[in-house]
């Protein structure tokens, strides 16, 4: 097979999709910028935003499925979200600082907590959410899924303060809604019981009550499920009930502890 013919079949292949793969990595200089833009006292603000809304702008042209006057008005909407924004992160990151005994500084946290820069882009994905870019904000948290290993969905509700800690493998749907004063450890999935695409309108995702803390590895599934609050839900659990307030669950399995002889 000649190179033409080739490149000639791999161009019909691709005929099917209009795929613009520079939005991909124009999405994570914004979300790079934007993180510099709010948390650096250096960053120039004037400048960084007049760079932001030229970032915004181009990725818009792909991501934006409205009418093109409606596109071009979003990023004014977006840009008065952000004081709010910044608000509740900096409420995440003082919750952080006080509940976790390890933190030295709140430098510490804004510059060095993945779970911290987990949550702000994902409050940062979830305002581009709630303005219908769907798929600016899938690539925003994707960017963040790759720098953290934390899958936070953009259209999750989740309420300020609210505290990962460690942040390697968790996921929390597109549905689950966790109010304030969590606190979530590595590798808890907040997911959906089964999944089919006649759901996508549904609520599949737990609700998490406040006041709740979520051990490392603990598994919580269903639209249905609710954790009342002030609950402790142990390590390695598996829930897909709903659990009262101020409960304790355990995972049961006993570990067993010989000493070996050594000969």
């Amino acid at each position: 097979m000649t190179k033409d013919l080739i490149i000639q079949n791999i161009e019909s292949l691709k005929s099917h999709t209009t795929i613009n793969y520079g939005i991909k990595t124009k999405t994570e200089a914004f979300t790079e910028k934007l993180f510099y833009t709010l948390f650096d006292s250096n960053a120039p603000l004037n400048e960084s935003i007049e760079e932001l809304k030229q970032l915004f702008k181009e990725i818009s042209v792909v991501a934006c499925k409205k009418p093109k006057g409606t596109c071009d008005s979003i990023w004014e909407q977006y840009l008065e979200k952000l004081p709010a924004v910044l608000e509740n992160l900096n409420r995440d990151a003082l919750y952080i600082l006080e509940n976790d005994p390890a933190s030295n500084s709140i430098e510490e946290v804004y510059l060095a907590y993945p779970g911290f820069y987990a949550i702000a882009i994902y409050r940062l994905s979830h305002e581009l959410y709630l303005l219908d870019l769907l798929l600016f904000s899938r690539l925003m948290s994707e960017y963040a899924h790759r720098i953290t290993g934390t899958d936070i969905h953009a259209g999750a509700t989740i309420a300020s303060p609210f505290f990962i800690d460690h942040a390697t493998g968790i996921v929390i749907g597109e549905t689950a809604v966790i109010e304030k004063n969590v606190k979530i450890y590595q590798g808890v999935t907040l997911g959906a019981l089964s999944v089919s695409k006649d759901m996508k309108n549904t609520k599949r995702h737990p609700t998490v009550e406040k006041n709740t803390c979520i051990y490392a590895n603990a598994t919580i599934l269903g639209g249905e499920t609710i954790i009342g609050k002030n609950s402790i839900i142990g390590g390695n659990t598996w829930v897909t009930k709903s659990i009262p307030a101020k409960s304790m669950v355990t995972n049961t399995t006993t570990t067993e502890v010989k000493i070996k002889e050594l000969k």
